[in-house]
């Protein structure tokens, strides 16, 4: 093996793992902080919000979580990302037992085309999650300076 095969292997086995990096999802890590490290779970939420919006000033967006919502088991928190907004955590909702049912009916502002996902904390620990994509037409949240 020649020096230069030999920097050439190297310089693309270095490489390499940069390039995983940078195709990592880029919410894993902001949700890794709110879950301290438990697994997320598929399921129990379900994210519903139009998959075309002319405008992301104002789209509609829809989280129910299926719990009973007893004392018992109930969910706790609603926390909602956004991979293209300055912000990427848009909102977070806090409920309890009382609350009657697991159901948020809100609007969003979008910077663009994205995929937003829901993650919801239930009293017992565990955290599920849904992610819907959206094509936003004409975006909001964006900085013209």
């Amino acid at each position: 093996m020649k020096r230069r095969e030999f920097l050439a292997g190297l310089a693309g086995t270095l490489a390499s793992p940069g390039a995983a990096l940078a195709q990592a999802d880029p919410l894993e890590s902001i949700i890794r902080v709110l879950t301290h490290g438990a697994p997320v779970r598929k399921g129990k939420v379900t994210l519903e919000l139009p998959q075309l919006a002319d405008n992301g000033n104002s789209v509609p967006i829809r989280i129910t979580v299926d719990s009973p919502m007893t004392a018992t088991d109930h969910v706790k928190s609603i926390h909602l990302y956004s991979d293209r907004n300055p912000v990427p955590n848009m909102a977070s909702f806090y409920l309890g037992p009382r609350a009657g049912k697991a159901e948020i009916n809100s609007r969003v502002r979008l910077a663009g085309s994205q995929r937003v996902t829901a993650v919801a904390q239930l009293s017992d620990g565990t955290f599920w999650s849904d992610t819907a994509p959206i094509v936003v037409t004409l975006s909001a949240c964006l900085d013209e300076s």
